[in-house]
């Protein structure tokens, strides 16, 4: 606990003080969730405040628990207000493609810190390719970069088959705003990291082209 930022702490309080109301509100929840068509119809503000409901405890648990986890790496490479600037930019980079994605459907709604989570994972694994991250199931620790392009290559597929009642879009989105925004402040990886930067842009490139071919 030693090296949670004053920044981190007041996103997870954000987090959960609006996931409570929500938890105990319809009303509140239904007015600020993901919503297509109350969007296009001029509620642009549920593009952020999507971000800060969950849809219950455990949902909004795993996603402060990853925060948690990688936002130190974010913050101890650029600092508090940098990290601040990649969350929102992310969650509004994942609630963006989501928008685009799903346009034609009037009723798709989502919610969920998610977005904006996995920008600082993906900001985390650009800064840090070669940390090591265990997961689920696997005996030994995964280099961090291998894990980032393995889960939006599954959240392309998630994409494609409507896989779950998961924003795969949102998470996608989000990614892109946590390379984008770490790239922009710190360009010098280009030179330092060329590989892991065009190996990290893999699955983004991969998901405009099946979208540009009319595949996803």
């Amino acid at each position: 606990m030693n090296n949670l930022n004053i920044a981190t702490i007041v996103i997870i309080a954000a987090n959960v003080l609006v996931s409570l109301k929500g938890f105990n509100d319809t009303s509140f929840f239904e007015r600020y969730k993901f919503g297509i068509g109350a969007i296009k119809s001029g509620q642009k503000e549920r593009m952020l405040t999507s971000g800060f409901l969950h849809v219950d405890i455990s949902h909004l648990l795993f996603n402060m628990l990853t925060l948690y986890f990688f936002a130190s790496v974010v913050i101890n490479w650029f600092g508090p207000i940098e990290f601040l600037i990649i969350y929102f930019i992310s969650l509004l980079a994942g609630s963006l493609l989501a928008l685009n994605f799903h346009k034609d459907e009037p009723y798709y709604s989502a919610v969920g810190a998610s977005g904006a989570v996995t920008g600082i994972l993906y900001a985390a694994i650009l800064l840090q390719p070669n940390m090591q991250l265990g997961i689920l199931f696997i005996p030994i620790p995964v280099p961090a970069y291998v894990v980032g392009i393995g889960y939006l290559l599954y959240s392309i597929y998630g994409i494609k088959k409507r896989l779950g009642n998961i924003g795969h879009t949102a998470h996608f989105g989000g990614a892109i705003g946590g390379y984008a925004c770490t790239l922009l402040f710190m360009p010098s990886l280009l030179q330092t990291e060329t590989l892991m930067v065009g190996l990290l842009a893999l699955p983004i490139l991969l998901l405009f082209v099946l979208g540009k071919m009319g595949k996803i």
